[in-house]
């Protein structure tokens, strides 16, 4: 399904607690007095959690209402939602578009909202229909997007005198020569397991197209294709470049090791980066779309993931979590939250753009043109999947990248037991 117009008018226009913490602290605040809304966050970095906490003080301000937060570890929050979602919720949580939102409305665990929408405005089309459960009914508040593409510091490809890739021969070749040149190619940390879905999307969607990784996100085609297979024939012929070793190196690790001139580029999104290079260094830092693999798909797909709230349907101040979301879809909260983290894209129309820095609209830029819009593996499939079955297939195939056929039978066997069986 092409999202060619999604989010055009937006381009045009320390401390988390552990998850038992979360489990005990969710709808455990002060319930029933309808001046205060919880809110369960995944925004446990530095910038992120500071731009959502001016935020949430904005609207403290505005509404006389107190907002408790509950930041989590990210990754602790992504890989325990369900449980999450099912003990005792927040009134509302940060959470994604797309299918893992719509994963959790059709088990009846989200509020629906969709007399909310008809208030909004400054939202395309493309951005409704990526906030609709499959009951055609709206869920969720679009705060944000990010691409993700192939960074690098402009100063290391000015020393070396390298040129910006555009196919994958190209690709190859200058991380070969960046090898050469006593510079390991790819900035790669994998250890919380998601990171590397970024690589794998981009090889399926230029190799395959749009089309194909969504129906294979979708469960409805088998890993063990010859397409799927190239995709990894693809990837093992580019892991040589990569850092050794990133099943034990975090993706803030491997930002900072593109930061330090240790790495040559690496593929991320927007906020990785952005986060962990400094005010002084953000100028030198830029980036390329993925390079074309096949004339047919060339460029043509972006993963631009699309992060906002949602409200619990175990709310317990319902009439106060409202009251933020609407306020969250205003673009004075988008342009309040962009102030502090100059990582991400505004999605309201509405929302001022004139203080966007070269990488946001260089970003903007890149998703309006656009002709598909992906959300990242672990959005646009089935969360059990991607957490249970996916991050360990990565992990085990960058420790061992020669053995593709065993590990994509081992991937469309729980594929079909989850796909057929799995409800949760």
């Amino acid at each position: 399904m092409s999202r060619r117009s999604l989010l055009r008018g937006a381009a045009l226009g320390a401390g988390a607690v552990t998850l038992p913490a979360l489990l005990a602290a969710c709808g455990s605040g002060p319930g029933g007095d309808g001046n205060t809304v919880t809110m369960g966050s995944n925004a446990s970095d530095d910038v992120p959690r500071k731009a959502l906490q001016d935020v949430l003080d904005a609207f403290e301000k505005k509404s006389g209402k107190t907002v408790e937060v509950n930041t989590v570890d990210h990754n602790t929050f992504q890989e325990n939602i369900n449980r999450y979602l099912q003990g005792r919720p927040d009134d509302v949580f940060t959470w994604f578009a797309g299918y893992r939102m719509q994963f959790f409305a059709e088990r009846g665990l989200l509020a629906e909202i969709s007399d909310l929408w008809k208030g909004f405005d400054g939202f395309s089309d493309a951005l409704k229909d990526q906030s609709t459960g499959a009951d055609g009914k709206q869920y969720f508040v679009p705060m944000y997007y990010y691409p993700w593409a192939v960074f690098y510091r402009k100063s290391v490809f000015e020393q070396g005198g390298y040129e910006i890739p555009e196919t994958f021969d190209q690709y190859t070749a200058l991380a070969r020569q960046m090898q050469k040149d006593g510079l390991v190619p790819f900035a790669f940390g994998d250890k919380d397991g998601w990171p590397a879905m970024g690589t794998f999307d981009y090889l399926n969607m230029r190799a395959n197209g749009y089309d194909f990784h969504k129906s294979l996100m979708a469960g409805e085609e088998s890993w063990t294709d010859p397409r799927v297979r190239e995709v990894f024939d693809l990837w093992r012929g580019l892991m040589p470049y990569h850092d050794e070793g990133a099943n034990g190196r975090t993706w803030q690790e491997a930002a900072q090791s593109l930061a330090l001139k240790k790495t040559g580029m690496g593929v991320f999104g927007l906020p990785l980066p952005g986060q962990q290079f400094s005010e002084a260094d953000r100028e030198d830092l830029d980036f390329f779309p993925f390079p074309e693999i096949t004339p047919e798909h060339g460029r043509d797909a972006v993963e631009a993931p699309i992060d906002g709230y949602l409200m619990s349907s175990k709310a317990k101040n319902e009439e106060a979590a409202r009251e933020l979301l609407k306020y969250l879809a205003t673009p004075a909260a988008e342009e309040t939250y962009l102030k502090s983290d100059p990582n991400n894209v505004a999605v309201h129309s509405g929302a001022d753009t004139s203080s966007y820095g070269p990488l946001q609209k260089k970003a903007a830029e890149l998703v309006s043109g656009a002709k598909q819009i992906s959300q990242f593996l672990d959005r646009d499939t089935r969360p059990d999947f991607a957490s249970t079955v996916m991050i360990k297939a990565f992990q085990d195939f960058i420790d061992d990248p020669d053995d593709i056929d065993g590990l994509l039978s081992g991937i469309e066997a729980q594929k079909k037991t989850i796909f057929t069986e799995g409800q949760e």
